[in-house]
C-alpha cells in the first residue's frame, strides 16, 4: 500500500523526514567504497558515464557517491529510483546519466530501484549496529562507575585499618596490599570513564524528570508511516502522566525498538495495546501485540545476540536481531527490567518494560 507522506500534515512530514535522515547520519560523511560500487553497477547497466548517489535535506544536496560529472539538467538521458526508508520517507536517490538520448528499459529501471533498497539496507544495518555497540558500551559504563563506589571504600577503610594504633604488623602489611591494589583498580577505572566522558553522547543517563506517557505519544508519532503502510492501530491505554526519572533520548530509543518490533511482527490490520501498572516505586509498561507469537525455546534466547527463531515478520521486514538485545541494555542503564511472555505460535507476543520512578 503506497502512502502518501504528505496526506495529513506536510510540515510534519518533512520534519519527521528530515529527522530520520539525520538519524543515519549520512551527511556531510565521506564516500564509501560500498557506495561507489553501487553507483558504478548502475552507470554499468544502463552503459553510461555518470551516476551517482546523492540525499536531500532542506534545499541543500549531499552527494555521497559520483562518477563521472555533477548531475546538471544538460544531460540528454537521466533516470533515477528513490532511496526511500522503510517508514515510506524518500530521502535521496540513485541516479544515471548520459549524453545520448535512449529509453531506460523496465529491466534497467527495475535494478535500480533494488539498488536503491540495498542503499537503505546499509544505512539501517549500520544504525542498528552503532546503538547496540553505544548501549552496550553504556551498560558496560555505568556498571563500571557503580562498581567504583565499593571500591572507593575498601581502599578508605584498609588505608584506616592500617592506621589503627596499636594494630599488629602483619595486619598492616595486608590492610597496605589491599589498599594499593583498590587504589590501582580505581585508577584503571578512572581511565575508562575517563575516555567514555570524551564521546559525544556520554554514557551516564541524564536522570530528569520524564514522563513515560509523552515519550509513547512521541515514538507512535514516528512511527506513524509504518502503522500506517500495514493499517495497523496503536493504542495507548495511558490516561495520566507517568512521572520517572531517566534519560530520555534512551527511553525513546527503547521504546522505538519494542514498539516496531510488534509492527513488524504484527499482521497487517492487527491492533498493539500498549498499558501500564504502578507498585512501589515502579512502573510497568506492557506492549502487547496480536502478531506471530514466539515458541517456548524462543522465550529463552530472545534477548540474546543474533538469536535463531521462529518467528517471521509479516511483511517480510528486515530484522537484525539487534533490537530487542538494545532495548534489554538500555533498560538495565536504567536500573530496570525487560522481559517477554507468548502463548506460543500466532498467540502474540507482550514486552514487560519495568522502570523505577526514581
Amino acid at each position: 500500500m503506497q502512502i502518501d507522506q504528505a496526506e495529513n500534515n506536510p510540515q510534519s512530514n518533512e520534519t519527521l523526514r528530515l529527522a530520520k535522515l539525520s538519524y543515519y547520519d549520512i551527511l556531510d560523511t565521506p564516500a564509501e567504497s560500498a557506495f561507489d560500487q553501487l553507483t558504478q553497477l548502475a552507470a554499468a547497466i544502463f552503459e553510461v558515464s555518470n551516476a551517482g548517489i546523492s540525499f536531500q535535506a532542506d534545499d541543500q544536496v549531499f552527494v555521497k557517491s559520483q562518477i563521472g560529472l555533477p548531475l546538471t539538467d544538460q544531460f540528454a538521458f537521466f533516470a533515477s529510483a528513490p532511496i526511500r526508508t522503510p517508514d515510506g520517507f524518500d530521502i535521496g536517490q540513485i541516479y544515471v546519466a548520459g549524453d545520448a538520448p535512449e529509453k531506460a528499459m523496465e529491466k534497467q529501471l527495475n535494478m535500480l530501484n533494488l539498488m536503491a533498497a540495498m542503499v537503505v539496507e546499509k544505512l539501517e544495518s549500520r544504525i542498528a549496529i552503532r546503538k547496540t555497540f553505544r548501549a552496550y558500551d553504556d551498560r558496560l559504563h555505568v556498571l563500571i562507575h557503580d562498581l567504583k563506589n565499593p571500591m572507593t571504600t575498601i581502599s578508605l577503610q584498609s588505608e584506616l585499618l592500617g592506621r589503627i594504633p596499636g594494630v599488629d604488623e602483619r595486619a598492616s602489611v595486608i590492610a597496605g596490599k589491599i589498599n594499593a591494589q583498590s587504589k590501582r583498580m580505581i585508577d584503571n577505572l578512572n581511565g575508562i570513564l575517563s575516555t567514555a566522558r570524551k564521546e559525544a553522547n556520554s554514557f551516564k543517563p541524564k536522570k530528569t524528570e520524564v514522563d513515560l506517557k509523552e515519550v509513547l505519544e512521541n515514538v507512535k508519532l514516528d512511527l506513524d508511516l509504518s502503522i500506517k503502510r500495514k493499517a495497523q492501530n496503536i493504542s495507548i491505554h495511558i490516561d495520566n502522566p507517568l512521572k520517572i526519572f531517566g534519560d530520555p533520548d534512551k527511553l525513546k530509543i527503547l521504546f522505538n525498538e519494542l514498539i516496531n518490533n510488534a509492527i513488524k511482527f504484527s499482521p497487517k490490520g492487527g491492533e498493539i495495546i500498549i498499558s501500564h501498572q504502578i507498585a512501589e516505586n515502579e512502573i510497568t509498561i506492557a506492549i502487547k501485540d496480536h502478531g506471530v507469537g514466539l515458541k517456548t525455546e524462543d522465550l529463552d534466547k530472545i534477548f540474546l545476540k543474533f538469536p535463531r527463531l521462529s518467528a517471521v515478520a509479516t511483511g517480510r521486514e528486515n530484522v537484525y536481531g539487534l533490537g530487542l538485545i538494545t532495548a534489554n541494555a538500555l533498560v538495565e542503564i536504567h536500573k530496570g527490567k525487560l522481559r517477554v511472555e507468548s502463548e506460543g505460535k500466532d498467540l502474540g507476543t507482550t514486552f514487560f518494560v519495568s522502570l523505577p520512578i526514581k
